[in-house]
């Protein structure tokens, strides 16, 4: 290692060393917060977005964050980082990269990680914001950046960065270029980065390596075609049971009646990649969650062939009432992925159900006015339940529920509405969003994540899912089940306690 870098990487250790002193001293308080999860992953102070550089390196799962640790406000970007060996306990260490140099010194954006060789490689949004100038093209400079690791926790930022710049193009936007994700291909790496182009439209570029050192720009891989927004962010390109898949975060889409009402979408197209030529060929964009907050996730091949998602349990522009207790931001539970006649289906992963401790079960239970039952109760767990609706035409669970307070699911049999009300749920942000899904034999089948500011719900063995912040008291606890009229069966609930992750 020669003088000068050294001497950068002393600038970063230094910067990161203050950072996890910081964190030291700030972190007990805002985990002992009222809101605070109990099994997602969050920051021990401060605020966190996108997740980034999902891999599994040296017999362990790596999920990166994008992290300011010094305030629960948006602010300059490092890369929090926790680990784990089973996906559900996730300790946080180091925080691995820190805005120190020239080209990174206004954040460390969004980015992706590969093993190689036995070492671990972050590519990165290095971001650097230009002073406003009438004459300057565009108010930034976004490019990207490597940063290696022999041991999965201490990063060196390479000496040549960055590796890839925003490529000449009158089609490429030159101010709009992150979130670098990578992968191989026989023997070539591949990675897609958003990008915008000359008239605002969203976009993802393609580039081409054999070493993720020296980067080849390949192609335009898609483009906007339509309502699919001004800037694709976060892209991700998978396989999942040998369909290959764009997941991307486009902002900017406009509401469609009740569909694409969030700030900002992330969904998925199915296609096929022509690796000659670069082009990705593909149908209609979906969304991967209909709830209010979900952003920007990041998918990995697990070891044992599995894909697995994690996304922003967030959104931009979202109040977020746990920013008074210091931080701000979780993560989802992690998620798997399949395909099932045409479309995927995502489903919470096994391993959730190492975290579950006390459970209450029943078993084919009438309900024919609104009631609750023992035990299934809490402030954060997991609720399972198989609900036959044959003698009835609606259903109600109002879920974290008091005299005052409930956040609202319900499901209209002749319309096939399944909708999630939060506008009684508590403090923060307000709404309503649902989704038309069927019937499996007159049954809805519900499995429910709640932690203490959040819930995942899982429609019929992961058809769909919605996810949402929610704010309620601490005494907010209930759980009332509710026919429409008629007869309400339940053909089985069951509550669980699940231990902190």
């Amino acid at each position: 290692m020669d003088f000068i870098q050294e001497k950068k990487l002393d600038k970063q250790q230094k910067a990161i060393d203050h950072a996890m002193d910081f964190i030291k001293k700030k972190g007990e308080h805002s985990t002992k917060s009222r809101w605070y999860p109990v099994y997602h992953i969050a920051a021990p102070t401060g605020w966190i977005n996108d997740p980034n550089g999902f891999c599994f390196f040296a017999g362990k799962y790596h999920l990166f964050y994008q992290y300011h640790p010094y305030s629960a406000q948006w602010g300059p970007m490092y890369w929090g980082h926790v680990i784990s060996e089973d996906l559900v306990h996730w300790k946080n260490v180091r925080v691995a990269l820190a805005p120190v140099d020239e080209y990174d010194k206004d954040g460390c954006f969004s980015g992706s990680a590969i093993t190689k060789d036995g070492k671990l490689y972050l590519l990165y949004t290095g971001h650097v914001n230009l002073p406003l100038d009438e004459k300057t093209e565009v108010d930034r400079i976004e490019s990207q950046c490597l940063a290696i690791s022999y041991d999965g926790i201490t990063f060196e930022k390479i000496a040549r960065n960055p590796v890839i710049h925003c490529p000449k193009g009158d089609n490429i936007h030159k101010g709009h270029f992150r979130d670098p994700k990578m992968w191989q291909h026989d023997e070539h790496y591949y990675t897609v980065i958003g990008a915008q182009n000359s008239k605002e439209r969203g976009q993802v570029l393609l580039f081409e390596s054999t070493d993720l050192e020296q980067w080849t720009f390949k192609s335009i891989m898609a483009s906007c075609s339509g309502n699919e927004g001004y800037m694709w962010e976060c892209p991700n390109f998978v396989e999942v049971d040998g369909q290959e898949v764009f997941i991307f975060s486009p902002q900017g889409i406009e509401p469609e009646d009740k569909k694409f009402l969030n700030h900002h979408q992330s969904g998925y197209m199915l296609g096929k990649l022509d690796y000659e030529s670069g082009i990705f060929h593909h149908g209609a964009f979906e969304l991967l969650d209909y709830g209010f907050d979900f952003y920007a996730p990041q998918v990995i091949q697990a070891p044992d062939g599995r894909c697995i998602m994690i996304g922003w349990l967030a959104m931009w522009e979202s109040e977020m009432p746990e920013q008074e207790d210091g931080w701000a931001g979780i993560m989802t539970i992690p998620r798997e992925l399949h395909m099932e006649n045409g479309k995927l289906k995502i489903c919470p992963i096994q391993e959730m159900e190492n975290l579950r401790e006390q459970s209450r079960v029943y078993e084919n239970i009438e309900l024919y006015e609104a009631d609750s039952l023992d035990g299934i109760s809490g402030e954060f767990g997991e609720l399972l339940t198989v609900m036959d609706l044959s003698g009835t035409e609606t259903m109600q669970i109002n879920l974290r529920c008091s005299s005052e307070e409930e956040t609202v699911l319900s499901y209209d049999k002749r319309k096939q509405i399944f909708s999630l009300d939060r506008n009684c749920a508590g403090k923060g942000p307000k709404g309503q969003r649902e989704i038309k899904i069927g019937l499996q034999n007159n049954c809805l089948k519900l499995r429910i994540f709640i932690d203490k500011s959040s819930i995942e719900i899982f429609l019929n063995d992961g058809e769909a899912v919605l996810s949402a912040r929610i704010y309620p008291n601490k005494e907010s606890s209930r759980i009332i089940f509710s026919p429409g009229g008629g007869k309400l069966r339940l053909t089985q609930v069951a509550f669980y306690s699940l231990s902190s992750s």
